[in-house]
């Protein structure tokens, strides 16, 4: 267990969301969401979360570990094609997750995800949260519509609207 980080996610309330991601950016980031998934029948969900609470921190638990939780709160699992996607970001640690269902995670290397990750975290350390969080739903979206392309079937499965935990 890491004081640093421990302090780091005590001082990072909820304030810090709103401050990174005011409403305009939360409605573009939701828009993007919308834009992107007309392209593919896949489903992409968002959520960011200032930091983690004192158990989680004593457990030691990771910011992976916290978005599986929260891609299994969030129902991503729970789509027809076992294509949704959650992007979470923990804001505390500025890291990025993309946990992805079965269907499209056996299609896509982990190193392709990671790559997403690491061009958001970039875009973080200069306080481009918005930018980076749409380049990132781009960058998901392109592999989804490569892997699972709109259907005249497809039906929007999942909320778009950014989730703030």
């Amino acid at each position: 267990m890491a004081i640093q980080r421990i302090i780091k996610h005590l001082i990072t309330g909820s304030m810090a969301v709103k401050a990174v991601f005011p409403a305009h950016s939360l409605q573009a980031i939701e828009q993007a969401i919308q834009e992107t998934e007309a392209k593919h029948s896949g489903q992409v969900r968002f959520a960011v979360e200032a930091s983690l609470d004192f158990a989680a921190l004593w457990r030691n638990q990771t910011a992976n570990d916290r978005a599986i939780d929260i891609f299994s709160q969030l129902r991503v699992w729970d789509t027809e094609l076992n294509n949704g996607v959650l992007i979470y970001l923990l804001l505390a640690d500025r890291d990025v997750e993309i946990v992805a269902d079965r269907g499209i995670y056996t299609k896509i290397e982990k190193a392709g995800w990671e790559e997403i990750c690491l061009e958001m975290e970039s875009a973080f350390r200069l306080d481009h949260f918005e930018a980076g969080v749409i380049k990132g739903i781009h960058s998901v979206s392109n592999h989804l519509q490569q892997h699972f392309p709109k259907q005249p079937t497809s039906v929007n499965e999942l909320p778009d609207k950014p989730v703030i935990l």
